[in-house]
């Protein structure tokens, strides 16, 4: 009897364990992984420098507001690819880390909520010199599934 009451709560603790993807504190579900390996596309993508590469993984309904309620800085797709092409020519070199701290779907399982920390480190020309830089802050980036259960990123860039 004992032996079955240990048993009971030995599998009572291990059924509450997730399983995490690696160095995260991320739950290891497929979902989860295909939004993290979209990060990463995003992240390899801005390391070389390839505006369609990044393009690749953007939503055509991409919208980002700015954080404002000012229309003139709005963003949708087709603004995104002219900034992001004109921007990455200006930069000689760049290092991007991100590390994803958390993940948040929504219960239609159509769009999730990705909470990433980034550490960017460029190279910039500017009218009078190229310039380093480096950007570090808490970023949301939204992402919605697609036809075929693909992940794009549909704002936060």
């Amino acid at each position: 009897m004992r032996r079955a009451i240990l048993a009971i709560a030995a599998l009572s603790v291990l059924a509450g364990c997730t399983k995490k993807i690696p160095n995260t504190e991320i739950d290891d579900t497929a979902e989860n992984r295909a939004i993290v390996a979209v990060v990463d596309a995003y992240r390899k993508a801005m390391d070389r420098r390839d505006a369609v590469g990044v393009l690749a993984l953007v939503s055509r309904a991409y919208f980002d507001d700015s954080g404002t309620a000012d229309p003139t800085d709005d963003v949708d797709y087709d603004r995104l690819a002219q900034q992001l092409a004109a921007t990455l020519q200006k930069i000689t070199a760049e290092r991007l880390e991100l590390g994803v701290t958390q993940i948040s779907t929504e219960s239609d399982g159509t769009n999730a909520t990705v909470r990433l920390f980034f550490d960017n480190y460029y190279r910039i020309v500017t009218p009078r010199a190229e310039i380093p830089k480096r950007d570090s802050d808490v970023h949301l980036m939204k992402m919605r599934r697609e036809e075929g259960g693909v992940w794009r990123i549909a704002s936060g860039l």
